[in-house]
Order: C-alpha cells, then sequence, then structure tokens
C-alpha cells in the first residue's frame, strides 16, 4: 500500500474529519488546536482550544463537537512524542463545540451525574442527532480514573452513562445499520461491542460487566481511536505495533503497517470512501492511502 504524507510537523493530531473540498479537519492535542491541512498540505489554525482536544465529528448543526480530554504530559519514547499524565493545570474534560466560520469555542458537558468528566476521548454522531462519546479516564502517577460510554444530546440537555467501568475507553464506532456501537479499550488491547435497544441504551448483560469481547490483541500493540468500513469492517489505530488493525464483527483481523510507532486515528474521504487519512501521531504527520474498501459514510458529514 502506497502511503503518501500530505503534512508534517503537526504537534500530536488525532480526530480527523475529512472534508467534502479535501481538506482534512484535525485536533492538534499538544498544541491546543483544530487545524484544517489543505490538500496541498497547508495547515490553518481554526481555534484554539485550551486543554486536550481530542476526538472531533461533524454534528446536525454543522459545528465540530471536541472530546476535549483536559491535557497531558508530553513524553520523548524511542525518538516519538507520547502522551502521558494529567498536567500540572488539569482542571478535568469536557465536550467543546467549535463554529468552523468564527473559531468561536463553547464549552457543552463538563459532568454527568455531578462527576466531572475526566478525559473525553472520540465521539461519533448517530442518525437521530445523539452522540456517543468515551471517557480514557487519566492517570496520576500510580493512580487512575477509569472509563466509560456515555451517549449525550447536542442541545447540552443531557449525558446518559451507558456503560461503566470501562479501563481505558477510547475509539468509539456505530456499525452501519446502528445496533452496535465499538469501543477499544486501549490497555486491555480489546476491542468491545455494545449492541443497542435504544437511543444511549444498550442491550442488558447476563454478567456485571457491559458488552461484549470481539477480540483481544496479543502482546504490547494497544488499541487507540477507530472507523468503520461501509461492509462493517472496524478499522482500528493500534499503538507499539504502529498501524491499523481491522477487525471482522466476527473478530478475524488483518494488520496494515504505518510508518510510526503512535498512529491514533483514521477516517475516510474522497467521492468514493477509499481515501483514508491515518494521524501518524508520534512523528507529527498526516498520511494518506487508497484504501481497499470504502469506509462508512458518518452522519452530518456531507
Amino acid at each position: 500500500m502506497d502511503i503518501e504524507i500530505i503534512a508534517d510537523g503537526l504537534e500530536f493530531p488525532e480526530g480527523p474529519i475529512a472534508m467534502a473540498d479535501g481538506s482534512v479537519i484535525l485536533v492538534e492535542i499538544k498544541r491546543q488546536t483544530l487545524t484544517r491541512v489543505l490538500p496541498n498540505g497547508r495547515k490553518e489554525i481554526i481555534a484554539e482550544i485550551p486543554g486536550g482536544p481530542n476526538g472531533a465529528a461533524l454534528g446536525p448543526d454543522g459545528r465540530v463537537y471536541v472530546c476535549n480530554n483536559g491535557g497531558f504530559e508530553w513524553l520523548e519514547v524511542m525518538g516519538q512524542t507520547i502522551s502521558g499524565d494529567a498536567p500540572h493545570d488539569y482542571r478535568g474534560g469536557s465536550i467543546d463545540i467549535v463554529d468552523l466560520r468564527s473559531g468561536r469555542v463553547e464549552t457543552l458537558y463538563t459532568e454527568v451525574g455531578g462527576r466531572r468528566l475526566s478525559g473525553p476521548n472520540d465521539i461519533v454522531f448517530d442518525r437521530t442527532g445523539g452522540f456517543w462519546f468515551t471517557d480514557h479516564g487519566k492517570g496520576r502517577g500510580r493512580t487512575r480514573d477509569i472509563g466509560g460510554l456515555f451517549y449525550s444530546f447536542p442541545d447540552g440537555s443531557r449525558i446518559i452513562e451507558a456503560a461503566f467501568p470501562i479501563f481505558a475507553a477510547n475509539g468509539v464506532g456505530l456499525s452501519p445499520d446502528e445496533k452496535t456501537v465499538y469501543v477499544a479499550d486501549t490497555f486491555s488491547c480489546r476491542l468491545l461491542a455494545f449492541d443497542l435497544v435504544g437511543a444511549g441504551e444498550i442491550a442488558p448483560s447476563p454478567i456485571p460487566i457491559p458488552g461484549r469481547p470481539v477480540a483481544t490483541l496479543p502482546g504490547y500493540q494497544f488499541l487507540d481511536s477507530l472507523a468503520l468500513e461501509e461492509c462493517g469492517r472496524i478499522c482500528v489505530a493500534t499503538l507499539l505495533n504502529g498501524g491499523i488493525t481491522v477487525f471482522s464483527p466476527d473478530g478475524a483481523s488483518e494488520h496494515l503497517a504505518m510508518p510510526d510507532l503512535f498512529p491514533t486515528n483514521i477516517c475516510f474521504g474522497g467521492a468514493d470512501r477509499r481515501d483514508a487519512y491515518v494521524t501518524l501521531s508520534g512523528t507529527g504527520r498526516l498520511a494518506k492511502m487508497r484504501w481497499p474498501r470504502p469506509g462508512l459514510t458518518l452522519n452530518f458529514s456531507t
């Protein structure tokens, strides 16, 4: 697979959104911005977002909804940049909204059930206009907040805690029929599936652990954010064993290597949805390649 580097010099890019004009909107977590990358590689800052802008998605109102993890300490590992524990100025996480025309940033949610959001990470809208998001938790040396899966409304009226605990909930995506929501649990190396019975409502589990495992990767390879193909396969950015692991709903998988130890996300664009964009976060680059199958068209992306 031929890989083209579209842009470099990015400060831990994540949350890519392929736009109809060929540009890619993404966050730079370390720089604390929402940034547009043009097809020629030129970068434009859309908005400054204090804390740690992470996963991002276009909402039904045309604005970009951003999971703000509250920020990280930053580490250099094997010559690449990675995120660490909560920074000294950490005040909690939030869900923010960015107006693409003005760059204005609004905070939509900061807590659920009276508890502060810890590290919102990834987000996906369903066809009704509600959105699922994960909270990854937050590390503090020898202690760590536990993450979970949430469902929210874009008017700021309510958050539903759909599944808790998930140790380090990261990528989130909906199946093409929207009957299943997938979550990547980073440090367990596990892809989870949650069957849905309604908006924000997952099917009851026969055991006191929500969801069901699709697959667990062996060894040291951690799961990050994800996107789905039109056919229902789940493409998960895989850390350390740098690449994209493509899972079938039955758990079978294949791995496509990337030139980075810490690729964090993938999205699909182009007229046929086969232009795949991958954030190579460890080296601060955005890559583009032709994918073997079309990606799933996201709600409100056109």
